[in-house]
């Protein structure tokens, strides 16, 4: 999304939702396009919103609400400058064609025609791509104790509801979305 550093540092030569949509138009004319806006444009936490008639005019649809795993069941590929949905759609098996440099990308597993990712000389298989992203890579902390544990500690609070309920600055971020996008209805 527009003002992402994701994209400010890793989109390439693409810097913005109208951008990419323009140019996945380009490159697949006769393709079924579905646009989904991101979340926090849609919400009007961030920059970046698209009219519908500015969409319409490359993509087939708009799609909103819904999870993106459901989408995702649905759909051949995606193409994204960065969004962690390309990972996610690497891990189901679909085609990614990635316009930026997000981590998953370089690797062999993606369509990349974003940046030249020079550190990036072996090919990885999904499998050890997941297993570095998810297990090797990163530090998880146990919402109960606050402490450092491991992927399988995190996976056991999972069940745990009273551990993942929203907080007050959820709710009124949540809120904060609701008036910005009554007031540009309004204004609009």
């Amino acid at each position: 999304m527009a003002g992402d550093l994701s994209v400010v540092r890793g989109g390439g030569t693409i810097t913005n939702n109208l951008d990419l949509l323009q140019d996945v138009r380009r490159r697949n004319p006769d393709a079924w396009i579905l646009y989904r806006p991101h979340p926090d444009v849609e919400a009007g936490h961030r920059p970046g919103a698209l009219s519908e008639a500015v969409i319409q005019r490359y993509a087939n649809e708009i799609h909103r609400g819904g999870t993106m795993s459901q989408l995702l069941e649905e759909i051949d590929e995606v193409h994204t400058l960065t969004s962690l949905t390309g990972f996610e759609a690497l891990l189901r098996g679909k085609n990614v064609t990635t316009y930026g440099a997000p981590f998953y990308a370089g690797w062999g597993l993606t369509t990349h025609l974003g940046p030249n990712l020079p550190r990036r000389q072996r090919l990885l298989d999904r499998l050890e791509l997941a297993a570095i992203t998810l297990i090797l890579y990163p530090l998880y902390v146990n919402p109960a104790t606050e402490r450092r544990c491991e992927i399988e500690e995190l996976l056991s609070c999972f069940n745990n509801r009273t551990l993942w309920k929203p907080t007050i600055i959820m709710r009124l971020r949540e809120k904060q979305g609701q008036i910005r996008r009554t007031l540009s209805r309004f204004f609009a």
